[in-house]
């Protein structure tokens, strides 16, 4: 099958998996050129990057979350991403049925009505779900738990405040956030400060990735799945300004290896359309609803056995209850 061959068969899949969209498609042409320069850009790296050492061997990234279960127990977290290698390599660009898709959730999150909110306001998101969790006895014995990710959480929009989080019936003040703000601690006025050209942005994110992911760190996080990860995690997880929200999807859709899943189920039981990355036997999964294109939650399945579970397991699931902007901490929307 040929380039264009493919892209007619991707296409027509996307045509046959979504409703058809309310508003106008991309361009076919414009989206073609996005994945061409950003190949090129790859090459220019490759080229770049040649002298560098190999990368170390990839290993789970995990978060011990306290000294002890009991003694001589510990805890890790299964995280909602897992890396590859920093070394730029040809990887086949986004499917089309993905772009097509991210377009859409482009277009319907820019067409968003949301009056910008004021300084003194905070940020709310409401969350229900779970992910899985490696647990050793003190026999010295591995036991897979699953842990509720549900929360409720208020940041301020200007980050002047500490960040509100209530989990399990109790509220506690998250250390040292979110200050100024950054990619991976973000307020509503640091988000509306990013460029929403889609280029620019992927390459502030790339960057950021090679600072704290790169070769010399004990991350084995890659740019690509470290790039898809943060972008979901910045949708899922806090209010964006219309446009950047936009430029965060249109940005998605330059990363390679992004792909369509046909049918996904949220953490609050929601079938939709999903845009997917595969990474080392596991796959993200962005869940939107198939009528407005509206993101209602993430997950990660198992492609493959492994010590977090059998393939076809969903080991980490969470769904957007609820987004907004509310006037202070610890008010529901």
């Amino acid at each position: 099958m040929n380039p264009e061959q493919r892209e007619r068969y991707e296409r027509e899949r996307a045509h046959q998996v979504l409703p058809p969209a309310s508003f106008p498609e991309p361009d076919p042409g414009r989206l073609r050129a996005r994945r061409r320069h950003f190949l090129d850009e790859v090459d220019l790296q490759t080229q770049a990057a040649a002298p560098r050492r190999a990368p170390r061997p990839r290993r789970r990234t995990v978060l011990v979350l306290c000294a002890a279960v009991a003694a001589g127990a510990t805890v890790a977290v299964l995280g909602l991403g897992s890396g590859n290698s920093l070394a730029p390599q040809r990887r086949p660009p986004a499917s089309a049925a993905s772009v097509q898709l991210l377009e859409r959730a482009a277009l319907a999150a820019a067409a968003k009505p949301q009056a910008p909110p004021r300084p003194e306001q905070f940020v709310y998101v409401k969350t229900v779900g779970h992910t899985s969790v490696l647990s050793e006895d003190e026999a010295g014995r591995m036991e897979l738990l699953r842990e509720d990710e549900g929360m409720e959480q208020w940041t301020a929009v200007d980050g002047s405040e500490r960040t509100l989080r209530r989990k399990g019936g109790e509220d506690d003040l998250l250390p040292d956030t979110p200050g100024r703000g950054s990619l991976n601690s973000p307020t509503y006025t640091f988000l509306a400060a990013l460029p929403t050209d889609p280029e620019a942005l992927l390459k502030l994110i790339y960057e950021d990735a090679e600072k704290n992911h790169g070769a010399g760190s004990d991350s084995t996080t890659g740019p690509d799945q470290e790039a898809f990860v943060m972008i979901g995690d910045l949708l899922r997880n806090t209010v964006a300004p219309p446009a950047t929200a936009a430029a965060l999807y249109r940005t998605a859709a330059l990363i390679p290896g992004v792909v369509v899943v046909t049918d996904a189920v949220d953490a609050a039981g929601r079938h939709g359309v999903a845009v997917a990355r595969v990474h080392d036997g596991e796959r993200t999964e962005w869940i939107f609803d198939r009528s407005t294109a509206r993101l209602v939650g993430e997950r990660t399945v198992l492609l493959k056995d492994n010590a977090w579970g059998e393939a076809g397991d969903v080991v980490t699931s969470v769904a957007l209850i609820s987004s907004g902007v509310v006037d202070r901490a610890g008010q529901p929307l």
